[in-house]
């Protein structure tokens, strides 16, 4: 049995203690969030990340451990388990390395070797193998084997019979397949080039279908028409790269270039490299009277069975390590896209642009409520501008509109230079904002909006998703499949179930980073604190409702459900502002508020006075010691560190140490851009190869990953964040394509 914890200790670089303290505090029932927050001292400190990897790995190797008890098992049944074996499963520490044990002991469908060993070959077959030095009449040996009532009418139907049982040895060696697997893995280059002008019906029909799904507003805008799917994999069309230097985003482009039939993909490598490797691994000798036969086999192995299986195996294995980055690419960016600040005390009105369908107006007050809906037509084929213009002045006004944020869809230049417009004429003295609308029509048609909105149709309750992210991102994106919020690359194509659970983890770990109000918060958000679900999320809702706020944590143990198990894990993470205890806004644990209680009387402090009090604390604790305060009041250090953080700002949203989103009065076009101009923008999005930034005109520029300071950047995520508020100049235009080129401005 493998020692779990040490191996992953060892992995992570850390302690084997803090893994079993992790894997302990699981059995307890504590969540990701809790422990980070609330366990440090068990836990050595570990953080979130360390944690989760914790978790991931120790799900492999578990299920790696049940996968080699049924092996071992199902081996020693056969009688063939040796100690030599039953070593090699045990010490392994990959699935597939295992599978490749298991391989010669796995039951058969019907093969080629299986049915030459039916007809009593396998004897021939072994013979061929262990006799290098052979010097008697091979042709009468191979005459013992002829019987024709078992099917061999001849020598040479007994010969072939014998090459395809040592065929299928050769592939079932697992030695020889790790051999072939590390040469593929490391030595190859992938190939790509473009499918031959062979359409197939099935092509036709999708190319069709391809070219017929065009939304009305497509249209309208600006006469753009969808890529030819052959101009979108047209560097994939004589594409070589080496295994090893091969980018995951090239691998998920070629994946599905494959998968739509217009692309051909595959292996090249030394061949006769790999036969030598394969001889020299099965064979116990370099020499053999039955050379000739021994190389046609092991040629036939590979080309029939072992590489079709092992190229399976490396394909997989790339696309498997793309999706992971591709996941990582999208959780990072998802994490900076909700943790993005709140724009506070501002009324907002969304705008969710259109053509045909025209763009839907929504205002909400400071605290999200929604004030008044409206439609405007401004754009083709209605053009009613002057309308459009009336009904937006009249709100601004008549509302006192702080911020217009405008979703970013179909349309939303064209809205953005009418709201500019406005603006500019009518000397409003209020700002614009480009918001992502990604997920807004997902929320619009979902059971929630109807919940919330059942007055309204779904078209009208977009608006007020966006106008909301702009209010409070997080509160907002969390009623939306994280799926749907689009910042990443090639999310459709990775794998959905750890997608969904990558991006759940997230939105776990943002909430309960920044913290709830439990008297305002939708279920949507509830449904995200550590040791909540739905139901609980909404029996919290339902009690508020029928009792009103809530004065202090202890009284969310009347809820129902809400048990001790679920008051310590999520306690901590439900804020309560202006309650009865000034300690419920905080991230300080109610099983610390003793503790905090008696640090505040040592230094003469009432709860009460923290708000004012609380920053010169920690100084006057490290005069005296940590360790010495943090003795006697019975806690270890990193939680009076923390105790002492949050006494500093009671309250505090960690949200407000980021830089504030740009807003805008006024417009640009791509043609008053020059090259060398220097300009303030937003990161929207990050790829593998650069990032994508909004810089107030129509298209968002690229800031390529060399372009990203003056040393090598190997990961952009290393450098920017999606939200971050950028200087850039501009590096090139191009008016034709739409393409802009940035550099960014560092200090370095």
């Amino acid at each position: 049995m493998l020692n779990i914890p040490e191996i992953i200790a060892r992995e992570l670089g850390i302690k084997p203690y803090q893994v079993n303290e992790v894997i302990s505090l699981f059995n307890e029932g504590a969540t990701v969030p809790f422990i980070a927050r609330y366990r440090k001292e068990r836990t050595g400190g570990l953080d979130e990340e360390q944690i989760r990897k914790i978790d991931e790995r120790m799900g492999y190797l578990t299920v790696l451990e049940d996968r080699k008890q049924t092996i071992l098992k199902t081996i020693d049944e056969q009688g063939k388990l040796t100690p030599e074996l039953a070593d090699k499963i045990n010490n392994c520490l990959r699935l597939n390395e295992l599978e490749d044990l298991y391989l010669p002991y796995k039951p058969k469908r019907k093969t080629r070797a299986t049915v030459a060993k039916a007809k009593g070959l396998e004897p021939l077959a072994l013979f061929i193998l262990e006799n290098p030095k052979f010097d008697g009449d091979f042709d009468q040996k191979l005459a013992e084997f002829v019987n024709p009532e078992l099917g061999v009418n001849n020598t040479q139907e007994a010969l072939q019979g014998a090459k395809d049982i040592l065929a299928e040895m050769i592939n079932d060696n697992a030695e020889v397949r790790k051999a072939v697997r590390e040469v593929l893995e490391n030595e190859a280059t992938v190939v790509s080039e473009k499918v031959k002008e062979k359409v197939s019906a099935k092509k036709k029909k999708e190319d069709k279908e391809y070219s017929e799904i065009e939304e009305e507003d497509i249209k309208f805008s600006s006469g753009v028409k969808s890529k030819d799917r052959n101009d979108v994999y047209e560097i994939y069309f004589d594409f070589k790269c080496e295994i090893t230097k091969i980018k995951p985003y090239q691998v998920l482009a070629i994946n599905r270039g494959e998968k739509e039939e217009v692309l051909k993909v595959s292996f090249s490598f030394q061949k006769d490299y790999i036969l030598g490797i394969i001889r020299n691994t099965f064979l116990p000798y370099n020499k053999s009277v039955f050379m000739d036969i021994l190389e046609s086999t092991i040629e036939d192995a590979f080309t029939r069975l072992l590489y079709p299986s092992i190229e399976r195996e490396v394909r997989n294995m790339l696309t498997e390590k793309a999706e992971l980055h591709a996941i990582e690419i999208f959780a990072a960016n998802l994490k900076q896209l909700l943790l993005q600040p709140p724009i506070a005390g501002k009324i907002i009105m969304g705008i969710d642009p259109g053509y045909v369908s025209g763009c839907k107006i929504a205002v909400i007050d400071e605290t999200g409520k929604y004030l008044y809906g409206n439609t405007i037509y401004p754009h083709p084929p209605k053009n009613k501008v002057e309308d459009a213009e009336d009904k937006i002045v009249e709100a601004v006004k008549l509302f006192k509109v702080d911020i217009i944020a405008i979703g970013n869809g179909t349309a939303s230049r064209e809205t953005e230079q009418l709201v500019a417009d406005i603006i500019k004429k009518y000397k409003l003295k209020c700002h614009y904002i480009i918001v992502s609308e990604a997920g807004a029509s997902v929320y619009s048609a979902s059971e929630l909006a109807k919940k919330e909105f059942p007055d309204l149709e779904a078209a009208q309750r977009g608006n007020i998703s966006i106008a909301r992210r702009l209010l409070d991102p997080l509160a907002e994106l969390v009623k939306i499949d994280p799926k749907s919020i689009g910042v990443g690359l090639y999310q459709h194509d990775v794998d959905q179930k750890l997608l969904a659970q990558k991006l759940d983890n997230v939105v776990e770990s943002c909430v309960n980073y920044v913290g709830v109000d439990v008297n305002t918060a939708s279920p949507s958000l509830l449904n995200y604190v550590s040791g909540l679900n739905k139901r609980l999320a909404q029996k919290i809702v339902e009690f508020r409702d029928e009792h009103g706020p809530f004065s202090d944590r202890n009284a969310l143990k009347k809820v129902p459900g809400f048990t001790e198990k679920v008051f310590e894990q999520a306690a901590g993470f439900l804020k309560i502002l202006n309650g009865k205890n000034v300690l419920d806004n905080t991230f300080i644990h109610p099983e610390s508020y003793e503790a905090t209680i008696k640090l505040l009387d040592k230094f003469k402090l009432k709860p009460e006075e923290i708000k004012e009090k609380g920053a010169i604390l920690e100084l006057a604790v490290k005069q005296k010691g940590l360790a010495k305060i943090a003795a006697e009041i019975g806690v270890g250090e990193p939680t009076l560190h923390d105790i002492l953080q949050n006494l500093a700002k009671p309250g505090r949203d960690p949200r407000e140490d980021l830089p504030k989103p740009i807003l805008r009065s006024d417009v640009l076009k791509m043609e008053d851009l020059q090259e060398g101009m220097q300009l303030k923008g937003t990161v929207r999005n990050i790829v593998d190869f650069g990032a994508f930034v909004d810089i107030g005109v129509k298209q968002d520029g690229l800031i390529h990953i060399s372009q990203m300071g003056n040393k090598f950047v190997k990961n952009p995520l290393d450098v920017l964040s999606v939200g971050d508020i950028v200087d850039v100049a501009v590096m090139s235009i191009d008016l034709k394509r739409g393409r802009i080129g940035l550099k960014l401005i560092t200090d370095n």
